[in-house]
């Protein structure tokens, strides 16, 4: 029987038909049915302006669930630090704990600013042929440029953030949430900042990173947990826990490196009807990378009508060609391919269809299949 934890990551999606208030019901019933099914955890993602996805708030999102279920970790997967404080996300999570104390994780991500150089290139896992050893498929690179400077994306920033405001250190950023919650933080004029909720908390720290970059190193350099999102940058996901690992130093938390790798998957109970719930996946994916904004998750018949270009199909191609979709069997074959090759010690998996009960499904049906390996 496998031992590795499986954990749900909601974007909190939208279909065409519905509302941002039907997303987040059904949301909250997923992680009760999670909680039920025995997933490890369940993460809300952050975005901001997608027409199709209204999980904009994790702390929030986070108090919700907390309240309708009764054990299972909660977490943020990941809170865009780009546009916040140290201080702010503490207070957040602080309030959090002191009501459900000791169940969430405090997922970070690094989002806007530059990124530093990493201080060291790690050897690299051999990729042959676009597969890793044991047959992962890892496509060619996008090319996240074009997307970074559209006047959407300089419309989110300047809606974040205060004027002439710039994003801090991501190191520095993550010192003082550490510091914080630990008790230690000290300005450089010897004042005390203590966070009442919030120090003390009992918060489990990730970072969350898409590439070999600055936060993978960032996290290995101070013993934290990790998450690489297969799901989002499938070509870079070995390059990000090879330089995670190759960081390392073990810290009071945490002795050895621990990843998490995100999957987008859908299961049904045979491939041809995971298929077609998963039909609106290539269009939905089209919105983010063309800077529209994600749209509604479309339904099979709205999906199938869609006419696409060579140049459309090249935009989603590597992330359409790493769903994991079809049977049971099937899904779970390829989770432990994508296990195996990153050396994951937890899996996260998200799910998006039209329908929020064909989605229930596919993690009633994937966690019946995983808890028999």
């Amino acid at each position: 029987m496998t031992t590795t934890p499986l954990g749900v990551l909601d974007l909190v999606p939208v279909s065409t038909g519905s509302n941002a208030s039907e997303a987040i019901r059904n949301s909250i019933d997923l992680a009760q049915h999670a909680e039920r099914l025995g997933y490890a955890r369940y993460w809300f993602a952050e975005h901001h302006l997608n027409p199709g996805v209204a999980g904009t708030t994790p702390s929030l999102l986070l108090a919700l669930a907390a309240a309708a279920t009764g054990h299972i970790r909660l977490g943020s997967g990941a809170v865009q630090m780009g546009h916040r404080t140290g201080l702010s996300v503490v207070e957040e999570f602080g309030l959090l704990d002191a009501v459900h104390p000791g169940r969430f994780d405090l997922g970070l991500g690094r989002s806007g600013g530059v990124p530093r150089e990493p201080r060291q290139v790690p050897k690299a896992s051999p990729v042959v042929d676009g597969k890793a050893p044991g047959g992962l498929l890892i496509p060619p690179k996008f090319d996240f440029r074009p997307l970074l400077g559209s006047p959407r994306f300089a419309l989110q920033k300047k809606l974040l953030a205060q004027p002439g405001a710039q994003p801090q250190d991501y190191d520095e950023l993550l010192g003082d949430v550490l510091a914080l919650i630990a008790g230690t933080y000290t300005s450089p004029e010897g004042e005390e900042a203590h966070v009442i909720p919030g120090e003390g908390a009992a918060v489990q720290i990730w970072v969350l990173g898409s590439s070999g970059g600055e936060s993978a190193e960032v996290a290995g350099e101070r013993g934290l947990r990790f998450g690489a999102n297969y799901h989002v940058a499938p070509s870079s996901v070995l390059e990000a826990v090879d330089a995670y690992r190759a960081a390392f130093k073990p810290s009071a938390d945490l002795d050895r490196p621990y990843v998490t790798v995100s999957a987008d998957v859908v299961v049904a109970d045979d491939e041809a009807t995971a298929r077609s719930h998963a039909a609106g996946y290539g269009a939905w994916v089209r919105s983010i990378r063309t800077a529209e904004g994600a749209i509604q998750f479309p339904t099979p018949d709205e999906a199938r009508q869609r006419v696409w270009s060579d140049a459309d199909r090249a935009l989603v191609q590597d992330r359409v060609d790493t769903q994991f979709v079809g049977s049971p069997v099937q899904v779970a074959d390829q989770l432990e391919i994508l296990r195996d090759a990153t050396g994951a010690d937890e899996l996260l998996v998200t799910t998006i269809t039209h329908d929020h009960a064909d989605r229930v499904r596919s993690f009633e049906l994937l966690a019946q299949e995983w808890s028999g390996r």
